[in-house]
């Protein structure tokens, strides 16, 4: 009699797209064991993802405005759910694997830094070799989680997580074969990435009074829609409609889409992510990261894992570390580690 898996596993094939990926078809992990009995191998990927403290982390992580003070604005967790939202109905659509897109999207920025792109470029600076949350991001699920076990991800899912990212200037679709995921769901996940972000940002940046909405590029407006929810209904259908018409054979945005999508990407980065009002306090977390990069180098007994600084290097524990923090914690950390405290003398009942 088959196991409940495997009955899911067999449902897969019935119902799924041909060029869909199955999860009994998966290339593995990066190291063998038996797999659930309940839940097919994606599923058990995205389970082991949201119950990651890594995961729980980003719920503290800037995505573009520093601890904001408001309850609206996003956060990087709150990034993550919305671009797994917007790939499952791409995915749904497409008949892709839903689990496998998930899994993708909800992992792909648990390397992110404190203090969003800003700490990116600090510890990029910093850290010989450079620094790139997507490659911190595999360093997570692979070794980091679990004290030192890692997440032992399936293949489809690390492949995703590491070739997801687009910079400031990438496409989220039609690049080279080499630079992007193997599965279709992989492909789906880094343009939803794209589609999350540009709205929601224009949102929080107009919530927070760095732009307003007559300040957006009449173009791309006149072509995505005028509001955030029309604009991802919009770049959403085609997708999908265009996806559909090259039989699948990878994913794709019409070009009129593509062009306002991107130009809407650079207005952003112009307006929004390099506005100096919106990066004012930035400045400071980069002397924040800068003070904890070498204080910990200095301190690494007292701060930072053994046991990495032993297989990988101070550089690496040092890395590891700061990566891994919170905003808040980074901050509270510098103040620990920086900031005197005043001295409580003898309490005397004559202080005259």
């Amino acid at each position: 009699m088959p196991s409940i898996r495997e009955t899911l596993e067999a449902r897969e094939r019935e119902t799924l797209a041909p060029q869909a990926a199955k999860s009994a078809d998966t290339k593995g992990r990066l190291r063998p064991e038996s797999e659930d009995d309940v839940r097919p191998a994606f599923q058990h990927d995205r389970d082991r993802i949201i119950h990651s403290k890594a995961f729980r982390r980003l719920k503290h992580k800037t995505q573009v405005f520093f601890a904001p003070a408001g309850d609206h604005y996003r956060t990087r967790l709150t990034h993550s759910l919305e671009v797994s939202q917007i790939a499952r109905t791409i995915a749904k659509v497409l008949r892709l694997h839903e689990e496998l897109t998930e899994s993708i999207a909800l992992g792909h920025d648990l390397g992110h830094t404190p203090f969003g792109h800003a700490g990116e470029r600090v510890l990029d600076s910093l850290i010989p070799g450079g620094f790139r949350h997507y490659e911190q991001s595999l360093r997570i699920v692979d070794v980091l989680e679990n004290d030192g076990r890692g997440l032992n991800l399936t293949w489809e899912v690390r492949d995703g997580i590491g070739r997801h990212s687009k910079g400031k200037d990438g496409s989220p679709v039609g690049v080279d074969p080499s630079k992007r995921a193997a599965t279709l769901e992989g492909q789906v996940m880094r343009v939803a990435d794209l589609i999350a972000y540009v709205n929601h940002d224009i949102d929080d940046a107009v919530r927070a009074g760095v732009l307003h909405v007559a300040d957006l590029p009449k173009d791309p407006v006149a072509v995505l829609g005028a509001s955030s929810s029309a604009r991802i209904a919009r770049m959403v259908k085609d997708v999908v409609v265009e996806t559909q018409r090259s039989d699948l054979s990878e994913i794709r945005m019409s070009e009129p889409v593509l062009r306002a999508t991107l130009a809407m990407r650079s207005f952003l980065f112009e307006a929004v992510y390099e506005n100096e009002t919106a990066t004012a306090e930035f400045k400071k977390a980069a002397s924040i990261l800068g003070g904890l990069w070498d204080k910990v180098r200095e301190r690494p007994d007292e701060l930072l894992d053994r046991r990495i600084i032993e297989t990988d290097g101070l550089h690496a524990a040092a890395r590891d570390f700061l990566a891994g923090m919170t905003d808040r914690y980074a901050v509270s950390l510098f103040e620990h580690l920086f900031i005197p405290k005043p001295w409580v003398g003898p309490i005397s009942w004559n202080q005259l």
